[in-house]
């Protein structure tokens, strides 16, 4: 593996994936780490490394690891490790849900160990910003587990894992069970907030990341509206507001956090197509907030492209800045780099990956440089330093 990571980085002229446990040589490169879907008639085998520079993506993505459904990864906030989760449906003891790698100096992936979820479908992982302990999602499972991240990087045993009861039922086909579909940590990764889309809510846990352990907040969720199904959650870097996009109804709900109280309260909810697509099969997938703070970006499944907002911060309030393709179908995951330049996307059905250039000013996105082939790419992760 050593030597063909060595050649594909001879053949693009690409010095960041070999540099991705330091520093990139330039604010103009860059590495991500690609998750995609290994069953059906994907062609992928796991998790991939692709390379941005100042043209846009080059080069082909480079498998780093196998591992069958490997939706999502996550980047350690300080250290060179990697945490992915495998979707299976298994939830036995000795399923395998989470796998921790460690990041080589030459990008490659070396597995430190793997740790069964106990619930189906592990869908989302995230690591702590203290960098402590690794949360994930179960999304048929409809639970969520916490594991201490150990010395060596590798992950121990579960500190806690709860499992949600209860559904919404409004949209009887996907709300008829608890679905944890994410986990995501406050600024000092002593809480936690797990968008449950069966539930429609956004449930709160107080977290000991050293032991990684967690129990309900005070507040022990936040009731979100009838029938959306919350999906992710980002946090605005001041941690005062965040928002969950809602899967079921192609929506964007604005929330305002009190970082003292620990309490999430419910504030606008915006569209994220325009109302001529509405009723047309859409569903959204991600939402991440940019570096700044000051734009919002969504993708929508069906309508094939990236909602973009202006965040004003002292009106708490959305303005949509419109819809951009996402050059292919059925966008799922997507990546923005540390500098906020970059919007790197993946179109699971049409199994490519595309870069889309980021206004600084306007948070308008333009595609840039070539569309790489990647069957089922469906998570895309730089590395936080």
């Amino acid at each position: 593996m050593k030597s063909f990571v060595f050649a594909f980085l001879l053949t693009i002229s690409v010095h960041a994936l070999a540099q991705t446990a330091a520093e990139p040589t330039s604010s103009n490169q860059a590495t991500a780490y690609v998750g995609t879907y290994t069953q059906g008639d994907s062609s992928s085998r796991g998790i991939y490394a692709i390379a941005l520079d100042s043209a846009g993506l080059q080069g082909k993505p480079v498998l780093l690891a196998e591992l069958e459904n490997a939706s999502f990864v996550a980047m350690h906030p300080n250290r060179p490790l990697l945490y992915a989760v495998s979707e299976i449906g298994a939830s036995g003891p000795d399923s395998t849900g989470i796998v921790a790698y460690s990041i080589g100096a030459d990008g490659t992936l070396t597995k430190l160990n793997e740790r069964s979820t106990r619930g189906g479908a592990a869908c989302h992982v995230t690591v702590d910003p203290t960098g402590r302990c690794v949360g994930v999602a179960n999304y048929t499972g409809g639970s969520c587990i916490l594991f201490p991240v150990l010395e060596d990087g590798s992950l121990g045993k579960a500190g806690s894992f709860i499992q949600h009861v209860g559904h919404s039922g409004v949209n009887a086909g996907r709300q008829e069970a608890p679905h944890a579909h994410s986990i995501n940590f406050n600024q000092d990764g002593t809480q936690a907030f797990v968008a449950d889309l069966g539930k429609d809510q956004i449930l709160l846990y107080d977290v000991d990341p050293a032991a990684g352990t967690m129990k309900p907040s005070k507040q022990a969720f936040l009731q979100l509206p009838a029938g959306g199904g919350p999906r992710h959650f980002s946090f605005h870097p001041d941690f005062e507001l965040a928002f969950s996009n809602l899967e079921l109804t192609s929506q964007v709900a604005l929330l305002h956090y009190d970082r003292e109280q620990r309490t999430l309260t419910l504030g606008e909810v915006s569209d994220t197509i325009p109302e001529s697509a509405q009723g047309k099969g859409n569903s959204t997938a991600e939402c991440l907030v940019h570096p700044s703070g000051e734009f919002l970006f969504v993708s929508n499944r069906g309508h094939n492209s990236i909602a973009a907002f202006a965040i004003d911060v002292a009106s708490k309030t959305l303005r949509s800045l419109g819809n951009t393709s996402s050059g292919g179908e059925i966008p799922r995951g997507f990546g923005i780099t540390n500098d906020g330049e970059w919007l790197v996307v993946g179109n699971q059905k049409t199994g490519n990956v595309v870069a889309l250039a980021i206004d600084q000013k306007t948070g308008a996105l333009t595609p840039v440089g070539p569309k790489l082939s990647l069957d089922a790419a469906v998570n895309v992760r730089f590395d936080f330093k």
